[in-house]
């Protein structure tokens, strides 16, 4: 994690900010959740993403209860400093998702395009 100092803009957002989570080994994006600045300050303190429920109104720590902590490996911000990239170790299991997966983003979306791309594609075949 860098020693510089960077002012994170929690005002945006009615006080959060988006946190991203990924895999620092594969790369692959394992979950988003949300931050305010206090649940900021006690990930970089403790070394593990924390974020703020916004439904329950108040602090969790990703892995308290299965054991898949994200063990903060680095931390960077975007251009504006309104969202926060986490790239982490999963330790325990490695299902991040409470639905039992890896990742949470597990369920693909069809594109305007995507009927007119299989059409052709049957049509050829």
């Amino acid at each position: 994690m860098s020693n510089e100092t960077t002012t994170i803009d929690f005002e945006k957002m009615d006080g959060l900010v988006p946190g991203i989570v990924q895999d620092a080994g594969t790369g692959e994006v394992l979950m988003l959740g949300f931050l305010n600045s206090e649940s900021y300050a006690k990930s970089l303190q403790s070394g593990f993403v924390t974020f703020f429920s916004r439904t329950r109104r108040k602090l969790w720590m990703k892995g308290e209860t299965s054991g898949n902590r994200l063990r903060i490996i680095s931390v960077s911000t975007d251009c504006d400093n309104d969202s926060l990239l986490f790239r982490v170790q999963v330790e325990g299991d490695g299902l991040v998702c409470h639905e039992g997966t890896v990742s949470c983003f597990t369920r693909p979306l069809a594109l305007a395009g995507d009927s007119e791309l299989n059409e052709k594609e049957e049509t050829r075949g």
